[in-house]
Order: C-alpha cells, then sequence, then structure tokens
C-alpha cells in the first residue's frame, strides 16, 4: 500500500500492516514491544491487533497509536 493511502492505524490494525513501514517498526520497539523477535510472532502476526498486544503487554495504547499515527500524517 502506498503511503498516502494507508489508512489510520487503530486498536485493530495487525502487526503485518504496521510492519510493512520500519519507521513504524522502530516505535514498536521503542515501546517495548516483545513480539517483534518472537518466534511466534511470524506465525501470528497477520491476526494479532495492535490492540491485544498491547493489552497483553501492558503497553499505553493510546499513546502508542499517537504517535503511530504522527508518522502516517507526515508521510
Amino acid at each position: 500500500m502506498h503511503r498516502s493511502e494507508r489508512k489510520k492505524i487503530s486498536r485493530n490494525t495487525t502487526l503485518a500492516e504496521i510492519l510493512e513501514d520500519p519507521r513504524l517498526t522502530k516505535i514498536l520497539m521503542k515501546y517495548g514491544l516483545p513480539c517483534l523477535h518472537c518466534p511466534m510472532a511470524s506465525y501470528e502476526i497477520n491476526i494479532l491487533t495492535i490492540g491485544k498486544v498491547a493489552e497483553a503487554y501492558g503497553i499505553k495504547l493510546k499513546p502508542l497509536l499517537k504517535e503511530l499515527n504522527k508518522v502516517i500524517i507526515k508521510g
């Protein structure tokens, strides 16, 4: 998907969608998302949503989404 066509990231956006953009991957790493290097991540990446992952690992979703979407808007 072209960056200008990318839709806003929500709690229901999958990790696979987010990881398409290396800039967003850096933000996930900043928040300490452990799934990025987990062997199960490659299996579940298309079904795991950022909301479920944030909840499971105690990551505050609202600031994470705000930062991810800030990158999307800037393009």
